[in-house]
């Protein structure tokens, strides 16, 4: 087997039940989306509003649990149990003191939404959800810390099998609370709200019970003496993780104001982009998936400064992710229709409208799709190697000194609606690839002048 092989199969190894879990997780969200699209319009466009509202939040937040990914790597690769355990437990640590901060952002949703000039009536229902569903933030930021530790640990198929039982329990109790069948009240917007903090609780119990009692997972008592600080071990996930959250904040937010604008549209616009915003996450999730792979695999090989390692992981997971892109844009073209009835009741009088709205965007996200996929490739190499601070101003520039002004401009200026605020973001995510991936390989090319000597393991 040719070594660029063996590290495709390596790759494939670890990122598969990594990609089943992010597409399960993002399944979580879909659920929710297509069960209230079922159930009204209005309620439709508040569930898009407040999953990107929220997600907005969740996004920032996992910075600290990817800080987590190539700490544990190295220090596996190091075979310092010690370390891992540390490193672990201060993820832990600084997911709760995040959510604790961002919990008046969700109880103060309404006026801050009002503010950005959102309808008084899609504000109004986006509180009603996020009243409730705000508090799934902590469940899900402790069970990411955990995905990560199990990550760069290569125990994955566990991730993968607690995220499908999340699903499961979240679309019982979807099709339970929402339209309130077997007798129980009906709860619109609040019941899918209630669903996903089960659900989001049900992983990270699953996942806390595996770390702690699975054999060979035993030396790292994650909960022992919890509440001990290691401020040593917490300054050093904390000054990895930062710059991943204000990355990640700059994405996130880019993604938030498209859907603030798309609310400047019309309501119908707002809700055809939250369906093909899902649609786009979930195969997107693919690539996430495959760039959490990649920051395992460059962190072992950074961990023991082993070039040649580095550079075939990075290009095993780059031609991965390069077929599922092509996968993707083929059926973004030719079935987009289909894709976005299945998020709209029959009966419903806005159907056709949404439809329409909904194909033109998914005909943009096949470029859309494109750039996104390159840019989160090379940033989850680039914290594989532990660079986290220059990528955040290339993302920065990019989005918002690029990317929204685009946004605007196509959308408004030059009054493309939708699709225009849809081209912006490619531009500003087309720009953040480049760079970055620009910023990735330079790292190689240097770390392979200093170590001229070493072979692939």
């Amino acid at each position: 087997m040719t070594p660029l092989r063996h590290h495709i199969r390596a790759t494939l190894a670890l990122g598969l039940p990594l990609i089943g879990s992010q597409v399960a997780q993002i399944l979580i969200i879909l659920t929710d989306t297509i069960m209230i699209g079922w159930y009204g319009v209005a309620e439709l466009a508040a569930v898009a509003l407040g999953g990107s509202y929220f997600h907005t939040v969740l996004i920032v937040g996992m910075g600290f649990a990817l800080a987590v990914t190539p700490l544990v790597a190295a220090a596996a690769a190091q075979e310092d149990s010690m370390q891992v355990r540390r490193v672990t437990r201060m993820g832990l640590w600084l997911a709760l003191v995040f959510s604790a901060a961002m919990m008046p952002l969700f109880v103060f949703c309404e006026p801050i939404l009002r503010a950005l000039g959102q309808e008084a009536a899609v504000s109004a229902n986006t509180r009603s959800y996020l009243d409730i569903a705000g508090w799934a933030l902590w469940p899900s930021l402790m069970f990411l810390v955990l995905r990560s530790h199990l990550s760069a640990l290569e125990h994955t198929r566990i991730v993968l099998l607690a995220t499908l039982a999340a699903v499961a329990l979240n679309a019982g109790l979807n099709y339970l609370l929402i339209f309130g069948n077997f007798g129980l009240p009906e709860m619109g917007l609040r019941g899918a709200a209630w669903a996903s903090i089960a659900s989001n609780t049900l992983i990270f119990m699953i996942l806390a019970l595996y770390a702690t009692r699975k054999q060979g997972l035993r030396d790292y008592p994650l909960f022992a003496r919890f509440w001990r600080p290691d401020w040593e071990a917490f300054i050093q996930v904390f000054r990895l993780a930062w710059p991943i959250a204000l990355t990640l904040l700059a994405e996130s937010a880019l993604f938030m104001a498209s859907v603030l604008m798309m609310g400047w549209v019309d309501e119908l616009t707002l809700a055809a982009h939250g369906i093909a915003l899902q649609i786009t996450a979930l195969t997107f999730m693919v690539h996430v998936g495959l760039s959490t792979a990649a920051t395992v695999r460059a962190g072992r090989a950074w961990g023991v400064q082993d070039c040649v390692s580095l550079r075939l992981a990075a290009i095993a997971a780059l031609i991965l992710s390069g077929i599922m892109v092509a996968a993707t844009i083929v059926v973004f073209v030719t079935l987009p229709a289909p894709l976005v009835a299945a998020f709209v009741g029959p009966d419903d009088p806005l159907r056709d409208q949404i439809i329409a709205i909904g194909v033109g965007l998914l005909m943009v996200s096949a470029l859309f799709h494109l750039a996104d996929a390159a840019q989160v490739m090379a940033l989850g190499l680039l914290r594989g190697v532990q660079d986290t601070r220059v990528p955040m101003i290339i993302a920065t520039i990019s989005y918002w000194l690029v990317g929204i002004p685009c946004s605007y401009l196509f959308g408004f200026v030059f009054d493309w609606g939708g699709q225009g605020v849809w081209l912006g973001l490619v531009v500003g995510l087309v720009l953040a690839g480049g760079f970055m991936m620009v910023r990735f390989w330079s790292k190689v090319a240097r770390l392979n002048d200093a170590r001229p000597d070493i072979s692939a393991a």
